[in-house]
């Protein structure tokens, strides 16, 4: 049974990553806008910008 569990923490674990990235680094705490469409938008740029964040190691490197 704890094999099982540590399994499911394991995947949970990666999803649950880049949210805790996306409050604690870029401070994201609720939605400021009220519409929709406005809301998803903002969500897009900040994983945008997240994605960047969680490779910039990598990044750093290739370019020297």
């Amino acid at each position: 049974m704890d094999a099982l569990e540590r399994t499911k923490a394991r995947i949970r674990a990666k999803g649950e990553h880049p949210f805790r990235v996306l409050k604690c680094q870029f401070g994201y705490c609720k939605t400021p806008y009220r519409g929709l469409a406005k809301n998803g938008a903002q969500l897009n740029v900040l994983f945008a910008l997240l994605n960047l964040w969680l490779v910039r190691k990598a990044l750093l490197a290739a370019t020297g």
